[in-house]
């Protein structure tokens, strides 16, 4: 069997395993030689007496052993009167099982598949057969003859059977019409193709290089790979130059396709500012809600509270003196329906924020906690004293139901119940997020936003809470006096001398802020490993799971995925009955450090107790970081303790998990830890940045140890040239506030 490398041809004896959401399934596959052979693969609805062509490679699973992995797969319906019946009796039509498939293939034979599928009333002629029993018989047949034929469609085109999945997922029967009218809804979102896969297909299908559909869809893909890269906008003439390159066409019909799109209002295309600039329309619209609820709400008043005397209070009871810049944050709060506050390590900002939440509690205000991430979260409950949680599980977030991004339960509509909402690590939002929480407020509540501006922007798109500040249109203190108390960290003099340009004196190590020189990248790795699996737990008593390495980047061999190997090698080796996964290029094991790395809010999480299960949820988010528990081969899931969340993955969820003992200085925004291993090795120059060193060391509470060259780290501090986000918020508060 082996020497057929390209392909294996044969019947499906028995279903092994299959996924009802995605169409993986294990199956064993009958050849003409009689031999039987694992398959799997995204196969959805097959059933036994089907006949498979699978093209695809040989490979040798860690506990099953040899089987052939399909990639695309040519599939036959039975047509032996014996096969049908195999097909029938294993329930893969609702409604049919042994007893009623022995009956219909009795009286139709090998024409039993043509009748159910054709003419569902001569099925109520049998004895126990209704007519409207029939007739959802023959639904449920016709649905998956035309997921079947929608993948033999795209199998033609060497187009992978999951995108079958999700198209049909979302378009039903119509999708095979759908995707020939317009074959560049591969490349949508919620289908997750390639723009090269849509491509290939439209040309495979007659389409010309500058056809107004291929231009129009090249535009809108331009706009959403500039949105994941943080733009809110891209200025006209930039995106038809743009679109132009992508495909090789001529400028003049790209800028025909765009004002095509806004004509349609695919896309919005406005001046700013005196420029003339495209927006998806999506993103114009929470860019220009935002700005209009921020204004709103910065020019309504509330009733003056004198909180001069809580805070006296405050210092007595707490044994605190708040500077001046502290009161006036309190001061705003109390006064205003929406402040800004932030400042950098060490300058009082949680002192603050305790301060504010006191005088909302005299006032007898309602406050809810939240922050963008699970660990940003967490971070801020434990600094409060109080309930924190994410955005997301704030508002509801969910999939929407077309797959176009995500919904909320509560907006508008469906307000949040309280009377103020404090909005921790500002400087993470995005502008879609910002709109969201905004939409969600109810119309009285007050908004504080807390943040470091100057660590990195949001991942999404916009500079949401440096443009908040910077346009003057939102009341803000800015925090700078550093406390005696933290003045004596070197991590926190050496974060401000950073922020200002001087390159922190690396020629003492003393204190809580170590350099360890490592000329090569491999022996930076070999120090970091060393250091996390041995001498901080060993020799200064700090457990493994209180320590982080960071770098700039996932390349190289001191980048994180080079580290992450190091590390699981160190930490957490193969051992005889620990269960593991070789996913893509890497190994997930049981004891793994991992971290989800897209939003996937209908993953179902418990949490448990010896006495059962306490509480149960959906929505596990980017950056949320656990360990695995559990592997489990045979079923194809993997169980996630997500600080306290149990959560069961299938193997086609593993793209969103990858090992977390290691992060990039981006990945990690959000979080701190008691001890940071800060790899300094050189990196693509947008990453060697004064921002990313800034919100690496910022990370630590108790102990940094920057290991590598510490010419990396002068590089870094001298390259302060931000890179330019295309975003409208400031302009747009700015004009509002001057009108």
């Amino acid at each position: 069997m082996q020497e057929e490398d390209k392909g294996l041809y044969g019947k499906i004896s028995s279903i092994i395993y299959t996924n009802e959401e995605n169409g993986y399934t294990v199956l064993k596959l009958e050849t003409p030689d009689g031999a039987l052979v694992n398959v799997v693969g995204t196969l959805p609805s097959a059933y036994p007496g089907e006949e498979l062509h699978v093209s695809g490679e040989w490979v040798t699973h860690p506990t099953h052993g040899l089987q052939f992995k399909s990639e695309f797969a040519e599939r036959s319906l039975p047509r032996t009167k014996e096969d049908i019946y195999s097909y029938l009796a294993s329930r893969a039509v609702k409604g049919i099982g042994p007893a009623t498939a022995a009956l219909i293939v009795d009286k139709f034979g090998d024409k039993t598949l043509e009748v159910l599928e054709n003419s569902p009333e001569k099925l109520s002629g049998i004895r126990g057969i209704s007519l409207p029993r029939a007739e959802a018989m023959s639904r449920d047949f016709r649905r998956q003859a035309g997921l079947r034929r929608l993948m033999e469609f795209l199998c033609e085109h060497r187009l992978g059977p999951l995108l079958a999945v999700r198209l049909y997922r979302f378009y039903g029967e119509q999708a095979a019409e759908v995707l020939s009218a317009d074959p560049y809804i591969l490349a949508a979102p919620h289908i997750g193709g390639s723009f090269e896969d849509a491509d290939r297909l439209a040309f495979d299908l007659g389409g010309d290089a500058d056809s107004p559909q291929r231009c129009r869809a090249a535009a809108v893909f331009e706009l959403r790979h500039n949105a994941s890269n943080g733009h809110c906008f891209i200025p006209t003439e930039k995106l038809a130059a743009a679109t132009a390159q992508f495909i090789h066409i001529e400028t003049e019909a790209a800028a025909g396709a765009i004002a095509s799109l806004a004509a349609d209002g695919t896309l919005v295309r406005t001046s700013l500012a005196g420029r003339d600039v495209c927006y998806l329309a999506s993103l114009y619209e929470a860019e220009t809600r935002v700005a209009e609820r921020l204004i709103a709400m910065a020019g309504s008043g509330v009733p003056r509270s004198d909180v001069e005397g809580v805070l006296d209070a405050l210092e007595r009871s707490r044994g605190v003196k708040y500077a001046p810049l502290q009161r006036e944050a309190v001061r705003l709060a109390a006064n205003s329906r929406v402040m800004a506050l932030t400042g950098g390590p060490g300058t009082g900002k949680t002192t603050s924020l305790r301060a504010i939440l006191a005088v909302y509690d005299a006032l007898g205000i309602e406050t809810l906690l939240t922050a963008p991430t699970g660990r940003a979260a967490k971070r801020m409950g434990e600094l409060t004293g109080r309930e924190a949680a994410t955005i997301h599980r704030l508002l509801g977030a969910a999939f929407a139901e077309d797959g176009e991004g995500v919904v909320f339960s509560k907006d508008a509509g469906d307000p949040l119940d309280c009377g103020a909402v404090v909005l921790g690590e500002c400087s993470m939002v995005d502008i879609s997020l910002m709109d969201a929480l905004l939409d969600a407020m109810p119309p009285e509540a007050r908004l504080v936003l807390v943040g470091d501006a100057d660590q990195l922007p949001s991942v999404g798109p916009g500079r949401v809470f440096a443009d908040i500040l910077k346009s003057g249109a939102v009341p803000s203190v800015r925090l700078t006096e550093i406390f005696r108390q933290a003045g004596e960290s070197r991590i926190v003099s050496y974060a401000h001398a950073i922020n200002a340009g001087e390159c922190p004196p690396f020629t003492a190590n003393r204190g809580d802020f170590f350099l360890l020189r490592r000329r090569e990248p491999e022996a930076a790795a070999e120090t970091i490993a060393e250091l996390f699996s041995l001498r901080l737990p060993q020799k200064m008593g700090i457990p493994v799971q209180d320590i982080q390495a960071l770098s700039p980047t996932r390349k190289g061999p001191a980048g994180t995925a080079a580290l992450n190997r190091r590390l699981q090698a160190a930490l957490n080796p193969p051992v005889p009955g620990k269960n593991e996964k070789i996913f893509g290029e890497i190994t997930l094991r049981e004891g793994d450090r991992v971290m989800q790395i897209r939003n996937n809010y209908d993953m179902i999480w418990q949490r448990v107790s010896a006495g059962g299960v306490i509480e149960q949820g959906a929505g596990v988010y980017n950056g949320d970081t656990g360990i695995i528990i559990g592997i489990d081969n045979a079923a194809e899931t993997l169980t996630v303790d997500f600080d306290g969340r149990i959560a069961e993955l299938g193997f086609d969820a593993l793209i969103e998990l990858e090992h977390a003992w290691a992060v990039t200085v981006h990945k990690s925004q959000g979080s701190e830890y008691r001890a940071v291993l800060l790899s300094l090795a050189d990196a693509a120059p947008r990453l060697m940045t004064r921002g990313v060193l800034y919100t690496a060391v910022t990370r630590a509470r108790e102990l940094l140890i920057a290991v590598g060259d510490e010419s990396a780290a002068r590089r870094m501090v001298a390259n302060h040239v931000q890179s330019r986000r295309y975003s409208g918020l400031r302009i747009r508060l700015r004009e509002a506030r001057e009108k």
